[in-house]
């Protein structure tokens, strides 16, 4: 056994050699017929990683920096047992399996204090309310919904790359298979992206997001014809959703068929993203959250801006001279369009990192808490009118999203149980 102190009293690095100590001139013929520890019990030596560093509001890496790379598949990793905890929402399971099929289990997360709680929130909500904002503000004089979200998934993928070209984040293992796993994801992505957009240049945010609010709805539907089951209480909660909506709808003053159903395709695109990256992206745990949105980012980027040039991109000329001459300042015009872009991303980024620092239940119930915020936010911005039973059935439906997400929160809790 031999034992290296690193001048420290909490870090000791152990290389289990043999159960037994012999000098070290000694000869073969000297030493007795001892049995020696086998490869299987190297393996499950305990040790320990050398440092922890977690996510950084703003892209830094999640993962352990010191952890020793490139080790011959044939001895796995025992110099290190213990795991990086992944960004990835999929990879939250109690144990996983390492690239050798060992099955190991996870590091738990830390208590999250009081504090570290309200930074998460307050950084998440208030990158989703600018973005929100600024988008509308953008919008409202350059009404081109395909051309501004393609420059929101632009400002992403290069904000990405800056982070991975700096090795502020790790950066992805790009292959092939990799690659053919993302198509569909990044596909419903636009979709969902490019319709939530078209649905904001329609219609006031306040409306768009109550619309958005039954992604539950969509969710259990589809996922129940693809054989997923679920008790009473998740599809009761979706009833006050539905009649939300629904009131919500028919009260809205700012009511517009496009703004609605581009809501509702909003939703549909992005339920078939999350239900799609399930099925397709299981191989591949260990890319983290940030770095997967960053690939869906550049990968849906281009499957949207070629179809915008055809859709708008003979407009383009004309309505920015009509914006500029609304606005009467470029600048102003331009801050507006760099801020929606940038922010559109740094919301996506943190929340995908509030989900690494909290638990699902937390965040569910913070994100529906976001749709209520951004909702008051956008209406005392704008000014926008609403009626008392415009308001009711924006809570009606808030609410039925909270009671799901406590549902399928049990749901999830019973199903760990069992296993």
């Amino acid at each position: 056994m031999l034992t290296l102190n690193l001048n420290s009293p909490s870090i000791t690095v152990t290389f289990s050699k043999s159960t037994h100590h012999y000098p070290i001139n000694a000869s073969p013929s000297s030493l007795p017929n001892t049995r020696f520890p086998t490869s299987s019990a190297l393996l499950h030596t305990p040790t320990r990683s050398f440092t922890r560093i977690y996510a950084h509001p703003f892209g830094f890496s999640s993962k352990p920096t010191s952890h020793i790379h490139g080790l011959n598949p044939k001895f796995p990793s025992f110099f290190s047992s213990s795991k990086p905890r992944s960004q990835n929402p999929k990879a939250s399971s109690a144990s996983e399996a390492n690239p050798n099929g060992d099955i190991e289990p996870t590091v738990p997360k830390p208590k999250v204090t009081t504090a570290q709680l309200a930074l998460i929130f307050g950084l998440w909500y208030f990158q989703n309310i600018v973005f929100n904002i600024y988008n509308k503000k953008a919008l409202n004089v350059f009404s081109f919904p395909w051309l501004l979200a393609s420059f929101q998934l632009f400002a992403g993928s290069v904000w990405m790359l800056i982070l991975w070209s700096l090795k502020l984040q790790p950066c992805p293992k790009i292959s092939k298979p990799f690659i053919v796993a993302l198509l569909g994801p990044a596909l419903f992505h636009t979709i969902g992206h490019i319709s939530a957009c078209v649905s904001f240049s329609k219609v006031a945010v306040s409306f768009t997001h109550v619309i958005k609010s039954a992604e539950p709805v969509f969710s259990v539907v589809f996922s129940s014809f693809l054989g997923e089951t679920y008790p009473i209480q998740v599809w009761l909660s979706i009833l006050p959703i539905v009649m939300g909506c629904s009131l919500a709808a028919v009260t809205e003053v700012t009511f517009n068929l496009q703004g609605l159903w581009g809501a509702l395709i909003s939703n549909v695109g992005f339920v078939l993203r999350n239900i799609y990256s399930k099925r397709s992206l299981q191989s591949f745990k260990e890319v983290d959250g940030l770095n997967l949105y960053g690939c869906i980012s550049i990968i849906s980027l281009f499957y949207l801006f070629p179809v915008a040039v055809l859709v708008e991109g003979s407009q383009w000329v004309q309505g920015y001279h009509r914006a500029i001459a609304s606005v009467g300042e470029p600048s102003t015009f331009y801050f507006w369009v760099f801020l929606s872009g940038v922010f559109y991303h740094l919301y996506n980024q943190s929340s995908y990192q509030a989900l690494d620092e909290i638990s699902p239940l937390t965040f569910s119930v913070g994100n529906t808490m976001k749709r209520v915020v951004v909702i008051v936010s956008t209406v005392l911005v704008f000014r926008n009118p609403v009626r008392p039973l415009n308001a009711l059935g924006s809570a009606v439906a808030i609410f039925g999203t909270f009671l799901y997400s406590q549902a399928t929160a049990k749901k999830k809790k019973e199903a760990e149980k069992k296993n």
